[in-house]
């Protein structure tokens, strides 16, 4: 027998045929005890490719513009993916801002990992010293948060180094910039079913590196002009970027974040955004303004996820977007399992 499809490196099979040999009428029933094996591709992370073993489901939170949202929705993410559907998660903050590492250990915590090199920053500081390359195993902050009631949340550190090593990237030498973060990672993913980059709000070589280990992205954004502007040429990098690599990059959808139904420009954007089929899906969910979410960033145990997000409706909300985030996962990112 003979498996024939058409693979989209920005994309999964889009088609597939069976065919049986030229001297053999294909009969299913009768030959049932046969198997069909579909050979998934090599992720850039992966020392060799193992027959059976499970893979995470790899995906960056980006968008050109900050201040969207991003940070709080790869946290609610991360939490609600824990507590509600009980996920392991490992979150990758490259986002020198390091709000997302504040969010998750406290400030106090944050700086103290900054002081001692156990951020991402040293994996990079390794590189361009041309020292081996150190496994991120021994960076990892195990069951993160302050909530008590998260218990499978793992965290890889951002350091404000990061802002100048975007740039000392670039004049990496005798090595592709683009794979550092995921030679460290190589042998770590695997012990985890979800893994959320947080990207800094640029294209620079530190957000690469994470592009490069990741099976798709999502884009929050607020529904107004100056935060969706930049979505089409961040589609078009980014297909760039999976064509230059040869791997694909799928595009999971935009997150609206911050959304005031009353707003008559978050409507325009909205009926603007949906009707633009060159953009990507649209979540369903709209994820509120609202002061409980903002808050929400304060390094406390607000006892229960209701309670930290918003009882008014705000949990729900961030809830039934990480439900159709699971659903949209395991069906687009299928050609990775």
């Amino acid at each position: 027998m003979e498996l024939r499809g058409d693979v989209a490196a920005s994309d999964f099979v889009s088609s597939v045929e069976v065919v049986a040999p030229r001297d053999e009428v294909w009969d299913w029933p009768a030959k049932s005890s046969r198997t069909l094996q579909f050979d998934r591709p090599q992720r850039v992370w992966e020392p060799k490719p193992t027959p059976g073993q499970s893979r995470p489901y790899v995906v960056a939170t980006f968008n050109l513009k900050g201040g969207v949202g991003k940070t709080t929705t790869t946290a609610a993410l991360a939490e609600i993916l824990s507590v509600e559907f009980g996920k392991r998660v490992l979150l990758i903050d490259l986002d020198p801002q390091r709000n997302l590492t504040t969010m998750m250990v406290g400030e106090k915590r944050a700086a103290e990992l900054d002081s001692s090199d156990h951020t991402l920053a040293s994996i990079f500081i390794d590189a361009l010293m041309r020292q081996p390359p150190r496994s991120a195993a021994g960076l990892v902050q195990h069951h993160v948060s302050p909530m008590n009631v998260v218990t499978s949340v793992d965290l890889l550190a951002a350091s404000p180094k990061l802002i100048a090593l975007q740039d000392d990237m670039t004049r990496l030498t005798g090595a592709d910039p683009t794979t550092v973060l995921a030679k460290a990672v190589s042998g770590l993913l695997t012990d985890y079913e979800f893994v959320l980059i947080d990207c800094p709000p640029n294209l620079g070589m530190i957000t690469q590196n994470g592009l490069r280990i990741a099976d798709g992205y999502l884009i929050p954004t607020i529904p107004d002009f100056m935060s969706t502007y930049g979505i089409p040429p961040v589609q078009s990098h980014v297909r760039h970027l999976a064509s230059q690599w040869s791997t694909p990059i799928t595009e999971l959808g935009v997150v609206i974040t911050k959304y005031r139904r009353s707003s008559a420009v978050h409507q325009r954007i909205l009926d603007e955004l949906r009707e633009n089929r060159s953009l990507p899906r649209l979540f369903p969910t709209r994820i509120p303004e609202s002061n409980q979410i903002a808050a929400a960033a304060e390094f406390t145990d607000f006892g229960s996820l209701r309670q930290k997000y918003g009882p008014g409706g705000q949990f729900l909300a961030l809830r039934e977007l990480t439900s159709d985030f699971l659903a949209t996962t395991r069906i687009k990112l299928a050609w990775g399992r």
